[in-house]
């Protein structure tokens, strides 16, 4: 087994909780990172102990990540929250995580996986862990524009002085 080891880091314009909201949405995942698609495995999806399966590929060439929530808290005094994931195979073992917290302007998210891959080549382990930063790094911005899209279509529109609403 091969350790993959990453973290990204992204600035969101939008406020902590709203990006909280939409990264605890595991279903939602699917709009945001690339070629994923979540199918939940509990009713309450956003408790320790909650399991779910992310299937990143097409087909048959799907790669199965199944998890468990080890530890999911927001804090709304401070505006943080951190969520971190247990990896329990096939393919993946270890864990993964995110902590969303208050910055200048906004937010910003710290994503992180240190997972053991099987059947991965050891020499292979410092390409995969820059294309899997890579990839989660395109999931952050695509992220952002879904937030903002989102939350546009919910802002008021204000009509411009001289002109009729």
């Amino acid at each position: 087994m091969t350790l993959i080891n990453f973290t990204v880091t992204h600035h969101f314009a939008a406020p902590p909780q709203v990006v909280w909201d939409e990264m605890i949405d595991w279903e939602s995942h699917s709009n945001w990172i690339p070629a994923t698609r979540i199918e939940l495995h509990t009713d309450n999806a956003q408790i320790e102990g909650a399991t779910f399966t992310g299937f990143t590929g097409y087909g048959k060439l799907a790669l199965v990540d199944r998890m468990r929530i080890s530890k999911i808290d927001w804090d709304d005094e401070t505006g943080q929250g951190t969520c971190e994931v247990e990896k329990l195979g096939p393919v993946l073992q270890g864990r993964a995580g995110f902590t969303v917290s208050s910055d200048a302007g906004g937010s910003s998210v710290d994503w992180f996986e240190e997972v053991t891959v099987r059947y991965l080549p050891k020499l292979l382990a410092p390409i995969v862990s820059k294309l899997s930063a890579l990839g989660f790094s395109l999931g952050m911005r695509r992220l952002e524009k879904v937030i903002e899209k989102k939350h546009s279509d919910t802002q008021p529109h204000v009509a411009s002085a001289g002109t009729m609403p």
